[in-house]
């Protein structure tokens, strides 16, 4: 039996080309997203994941076509950037209800229907950004740190069921993810020019990062594994990024990246 993956904001970039990769692997795929475009062999369903009533329909609507669902992978959100002083609140509330609360939305649907089957993997995108924090992009890390934290706790809570739980942590990735960035850049007089220079210095990276689809094979194949760790991060440099982040003093580390982001 094909297992039934369920892969949201996945029109584009990293989304689509794990969709494509879950399908190349014999997956029947639904990619769920507020875009319409149709990819051969995957089954797009518009939805909007900050609706928590119709995140569930649809995925109940996945659940009724096909009998069951063997894999969800959070993948949908977007970014902003901007001095924290000077972001809108109502701008953060909109990045927290597609990156962190979509994503609970998402699991919250999935787990009865995958606790009745007694499996299921749950894959929630994170990043780099989560363990370290960046400057003039607060809010984007806020909500991927607590991607990460919830995804850990998820995982414990529902081991005792079959069901499996990671996050994993991108770094820049060349996508279409850098245009849709929500660009504030009140305040840059005061901050001396160094909002402008993050976000350029950011945008560099990402669009020299890497392509979107090694890092769709990657999650892939991470959602079909027997069995997997509470987090993995994609890319040699960025798992060394990563280590060094947990293993430096806190004021060494947040003064390494202020110089990469903050000058």
């Amino acid at each position: 039996m094909s297992p039934v993956a369920i892969v949201t904001g996945g029109s584009s970039g990293i989304g689509m080309q794990t969709a494509l990769s879950l399908r190349q692997r014999g997956c029947r795929v639904y990619e769920l997203s507020r875009r319409e475009k149709q990819t051969e062999g995957i089954e797009h369903l518009h939805c909007d994941v900050s609706d928590e009533v119709q995140f569930r329909k649809t995925v109940e609507a996945v659940r009724q076509r096909e009998g069951r669902v063997d894999i969800l992978v959070n993948n949908a959100g977007f970014g902003i950037s901007g001095a924290a002083e000077f972001t809108d609140n109502d701008a953060a509330r909109r990045l927290l209800d597609v990156n962190l609360f979509g994503m609970v939305n998402g699991c919250k649907a999935v787990i009865p229907i995958m606790r009745a089957q007694g499996c299921g993997r749950i894959v929630n995108l994170s990043s780099v950004a989560a363990p370290c924090a960046i400057p003039f992009q607060s809010w984007y890390s806020v909500s991927k740190s607590a991607v990460s934290t919830y995804s850990a706790a998820l995982a414990n809570e529902l081991r005792p069921f079959g069901i499996t739980v990671t996050s994993i942590l991108p770094g820049d990735i060349r996508t279409g993810f850098t245009a849709a960035r929500a660009k504030n850049s009140e305040g840059d007089q005061i901050y001396a020019g160094r909002i402008a220079r993050s976000v350029a210095t950011m945008e560099h990276d990402e669009q020299n990062g890497m392509d979107p689809a090694v890092a769709g094979r990657y999650i892939a194949a991470i959602a079909l594994r027997p069995s997997v760790k509470p987090e993995y991060t994609i890319g040699l440099k960025y798992k060394f990024f990563v280590l060094l982040a947990r293993l430096l003093p806190c004021r060494i580390k947040n003064w390494i990246i202020g110089q990469m982001y903050a000058k």
